[in-house]
């Protein structure tokens, strides 16, 4: 086992909710995109949630064990298995001014929910920081034990 290892689990968590905050940055952004890409028959289709999943990096019940027996020298932590797109439907508007107004008078809007989003990014941001004082923790712990050596 390596001494690094609770150094090394941390940074990959650390990397992974900076991508998660970058995926809700990109979503509270496009909140108002009607254009963002092209469908198939050539119409404009408005920006869908981005998600991000998590996994931890081993998933076999031997790596576990052979992590908790000190025979594998292999990191721990997190990594980001997915981003996918929210299904979930598009808000129709009531805006007949709009460029992107269909026959009555409807736009469709992104599936991006605001709250939702400044929620995600609170939950993000306290795991990056509760990583970031396991981190500082490791390395203290990492110094002292230097210092005996003195």
């Amino acid at each position: 086992m390596s001494i690094f290892n609770s150094i090394n689990s941390s940074a990959s968590a650390l990397t992974a909710e900076r991508l998660r905050m970058d995926t809700i940055s990109s979503n509270m952004a496009n909140a108002d995109s009607t254009r963002a890409k092209v469908d198939e028959n050539g119409n404009f289709e408005p920006y869908r949630r981005k998600m991000t999943s998590l996994q931890p990096q081993q998933k076999s019940f031997s790596s576990f064990l052979n992590q908790a027996t000190g025979r594998s020298n292999q990191a721990t932590g997190v990594k980001v298995s997915s981003i996918t797109e929210d299904q979930t439907p598009f808000k129709e508007v009531y805006n007949p001014n709009h460029p992107d107004a269909n026959e009555a008078g409807y736009v469709q809007m992104p599936n991006v929910d605001p709250l939702k989003e400044m929620t995600d990014l609170m939950s993000a941001t306290r795991s990056y920081e509760a990583n970031i004082t396991t981190l500082n923790s490791s390395k203290n712990m990492l110094m002292k034990a230097l210092e005996i050596g003195k």
